[in-house]
């Protein structure tokens, strides 16, 4: 199983959305490493809801409930996509300046390509906000 970051813009998606749709197509995708990660994306891996722009915050953590889908967003039917549906917001929201801040996260994709809005996530990356999460709870 894969852990993943998710991130959207609030105005354009929040994790207040999601948690009143109960479920949704990622959509919009156009990069080609973020398209890779969501081929990689199976039933069932989890991912945290970051809000980039405003917020630069994760709040939640969603799950992969239906993989292998084309972005009904494309025309020429050949981005992929995922569905997610909400699991719970986590403890304490884990900002950006937080993250960037420990150690033990220098790798993260957050960090080193920001502009991905797909990224994938180490067990350890996973476990450790997890924890920063709980913590600052």
């Amino acid at each position: 199983m894969h852990r993943w970051l998710i991130k959207s813009e609030p105005f354009k998606y929040s994790w207040d959305d999601l948690l009143r749709d109960g479920e949704t197509v990622w959509d919009g995708v156009r990069n080609h490493r973020a398209a890779n990660n969501l081929r990689t994306m199976k039933t069932g891996d989890l991912a945290f809801f970051y809000h980039s722009n405003k917020g630069l915050e994760i709040v939640g953590i969603a799950e992969v409930s239906e993989d292998g889908l084309i972005d009904p967003t494309d025309a020429e039917g050949k981005w992929p996509t995922v569905k997610f549906k909400p699991v719970e917001p986590v403890p304490s929201p884990v900002t950006l300046k937080a993250i960037k801040a420990n150690p033990a996260l220098e790798g993260i994709e957050l960090v080193r390509l920001g502009r991905l809005s797909v990224a994938e996530l180490t067990v350890k990356e996973w476990d450790e906000i997890l924890r920063m999460s709980r913590e600052a709870a």
